[in-house]
């Protein structure tokens, strides 16, 4: 099993009290840290506004952080969970992939999804479209970035986006992303569950998914995902499936009790009112790799054996304190 690692860069509160001209070097010295350790990836989410409510907190822009981790680490692999499809043209996004693939030494995974924070796309001046039009815009768009990386142009005169001619030079360094696979250029993960059209989307393109990580959500998405691959004659095995998860883990139950108690004084720092940090808190504990060490790895057992072959994982202490990233470290991550 590979393991991601979740870089705070605000979104969700994580960097509340850390002065702003401090914030850059504490999210350079947790992507160093993964670089140096047991770590496949890093990523970071996608989004302009603080959750779970906008605020004044920072939260910064993902793929100026792509670039900057691609140039201060050396190893691990730089991924977004995930790109929104519809905060930059599709031609211009592959173009800055590329780039960055490029400044990394062939390390982008590209994370894409339709999107859904409404507060962030009105504000913006995106609209808000419906679901399926929103859906729609990412299958065009990932069609358009397929173009780009493979075959260094792309022209498409869709719905939702209109290319005509658009150059990619330099390409991606990256090729073939899975032996055997039709897929070139950037790995693609294609995020969300949606059964009828996201998971379709990712039968089609991507090498890689992301949705439900409880144990009766992802072995149904899986199942899905496998119907619609055996529709387009996709070998199901070529996808990687993985899902994201809050850790909050202890040496023992106490232990963690104590960081979730930690968490929900996070969210009241930031300004979040009491009774919804409290709901927060309990979300959290009821999350599937909560718990000590043992219980972890029990239930990252039972998921393996499902095909969860890739977690990737958020701790929303970690600008703060990283002991417990360094005991899943030690006892999840070498064990496996």
């Amino acid at each position: 099993m590979k393991f991601g690692l979740f870089i705070p860069q605000g979104w969700r509160m994580d960097l509340v009290g850390i002065a702003p001209a401090d914030q850059w070097e504490t999210m350079k010295g947790l992507a160093e840290h993964a670089d140096a350790g047991p770590w496949e990836s890093l990523w970071v989410y996608d989004h302009f506004h603080t959750v779970p409510q906008p605020s004044d907190e920072a939260t910064h822009e993902a793929w100026t952080l792509m670039a900057a981790f691609a140039a201060v680490t050396e190893r691990v692999r730089l991924g977004q969970m995930c790109t929104c499809i519809s905060y930059r043209n599709p031609a211009y996004l592959a173009k800055v992939a590329a780039t960055v693939d490029v400044v990394s030494g062939g390390r982008v995974e590209m994370g894409i999804g339709a999107g859904w924070y409404e507060h962030e796309w009105r504000a913006y001046g995106y609209g808000f479209p419906r679901a399926g039009e929103r859906i729609a815009a990412l299958a065009e768009g990932v069609e358009v970035m397929r173009q780009m990386w493979t075959q260094g142009r792309a022209t498409l005169h869709g719905t939702h986006v209109q290319v005509d001619g658009a150059l990619c030079a330099p390409r991606p360094l990256q090729g073939t992303s899975h032996p055997g696979s039709a897929h070139n250029g950037i790995p693609m993960w294609v995020a969300g569950g949606g059964e009828k059209k996201t998971l379709r989307i990712a039968a089609e393109h991507a090498d890689a998914t992301n949705f439900d990580g409880t144990e009766e959500g992802f072995a149904h998405k899986s199942e899905v995902l496998q119907g619609h691959c055996r529709d387009l004659g996709r070998p199901y095995d070529e996808i990687v499936r993985s899902a994201n998860y809050n850790v909050v883990v202890g040496r023992d139950d106490a232990e963690v009790r104590e960081r979730l108690d930690r968490y929900r004084d996070q969210m009241l720092r930031a300004g979040v009112p009491a009774d919804r940090a409290d709901r927060m808190r309990e979300d959290q504990a009821g999350q599937p790799l909560v718990g000590t060490p043992e219980q972890i790895n029990e239930t990252l057992d039972r998921l393996e054996r499902l095909g969860m072959t890739y977690a990737i994982t958020y701790f929303a202490e970690a600008a703060y304190d990283r002991s417990g990233i360094e005991l899943f470290e030690r006892e999840v991550v070498a064990g496996r």
